[in-house]
């Protein structure tokens, strides 16, 4: 005896009745299956420019957005909401940039002595009215008695007509003497690197500062405008006797026309100067490709870099092209060629994320 799905006798004729009944449940199914994959697509976290740490048994993502949106993970797979670092603007926040809007940029966590620092910046899209902050916790775990985030304030300020350097994207790396330094900047005159004082809340004095890595860029522009020099995001990254230096190049944040993709130099010195793999210093335009974008990937960038249980790992947002170019978490294993970074493009596709909704 042989039978339709659904229970339905082959050997005889079906009635309207039961025609009917078995077009419905294949619909359903075909509904319910579509839905599933909506909801599969849609449950990626989808962060701007993540940065990572780890604490006990959980790492914790940061990212730009309103107040900074904290992330917690046990197996950096799947992902869950626990917060923000602000329930509300810094203080000084429209003092130093009247267009802010909200949004809180570029964020970079920081642990020293068992505290966490976590610096962020304050703009508005465009203008070098920017400044860098940091807040201060005695753990990330949002459980803890302990935990909260004192705002330090201000730590460094740029003012059109005034600096030719922009105070976003700050990235905090240690040297070899313990010594903290912080890397920033977008277009305009390039990346900076500037010493931080023992406290990590102010720059040192006397003041150290050093030039990074720039691109050409129109002569004729206005001291205000950001110029054509499509750079930002440092990233200072040591990793046996070298500093490599990561960096975006080209357009983030423009749908389907960014062009995000991420480059690299290094040095002996965390100062400087920076050079590419050809031999090209990264303050004349140097810098050698890590990763950027392809037919599934519109773009890719705003990079960190961290050695967890022995493997490095370039932790980054990606424009994923079939989702109306929304920017996804991607946590890639960095390889090694002669000693520069190497990342599997397929990667991309390969090593996804979870939002866990509870």
């Amino acid at each position: 005896m042989y039978y339709l799905p659904f229970g339905v006798n082959f050997q005889r004729r079906l009635t309207v009745t039961e025609a009917i009944e078995m077009i419905y449940r294949i619909l359903v199914i075909c509904v319910l299956s579509a839905l599933c994959c909506c909801t599969a697509q849609a449950i990626q976290v989808e962060v701007h420019d993540p940065v990572l740490a780890k604490e006990g048994d959980f790492y914790y993502a940061f990212s730009t957005g309103p107040g900074i949106t904290i992330y917690q993970s046990a197996d950096r797979v799947n992902w869950r909401r626990v917060g923000r670092v602000f329930e509300t603007e810094p203080d000084w926040a429209k003092s130093v940039a009247p267009g802010f809007n909200g949004h809180l940029w570029a964020p970079d966590i920081f642990e020293k002595d068992g505290r966490f620092y976590l610096f962020y910046s304050v703009s508005a899209f465009g203008k070098n009215t920017s400044g860098m902050g940091v807040v201060v916790s005695e753990t990330l775990d949002p459980a803890s008695p302990d935990y909260g985030w004192a705002d330090q304030g201000l730590v460094l300020q740029s003012v059109p007509n005034r600096d030719h350097w922009n105070a976003i994207d700050p990235a905090i790396v240690e040297d070899d003497a313990g010594n903290a330094w912080m890397s920033f900047g977008s277009f305009w005159e390039g990346l900076k690197l500037v010493k931080l004082d023992p406290s990590l809340t102010r720059v040192a004095e006397p003041q150290e500062w050093y030039s990074l890595a720039k691109r050409p860029a129109d002569p004729g522009a206005p001291d205000a405008s950001p110029g054509t020099g499509a750079i930002e995001a440092p990233y200072i990254f040591r990793k046996n006797d070298w500093y490599y230096l990561f960096v975006s190049f080209d357009l983030c944040c423009r749908k389907g026309d960014s062009t995000y993709n991420i480059r690299v130099g290094r040095s002996k010195s965390v100062k400087g100067p920076y050079v590419d793999r050809a031999g090209k210093p990264l303050l004349e335009g140097g810098g050698t490709l890590v990763l950027e974008g392809n037919e599934r990937w519109t773009a890719v960038g705003h990079t960190s870099a961290y050695t967890i249980d022995g493997q490095d790992w370039l932790v980054t947002h990606a424009y994923e092209t079939a989702d109306n170019h929304l920017q996804k978490l991607r946590i890639l294993p960095i390889g090694w060629d002669e000693g520069w970074p190497v990342v599997d493009p397929a990667d991309l596709d390969r090593l996804t994320t979870k939002l866990i909704e509870e």
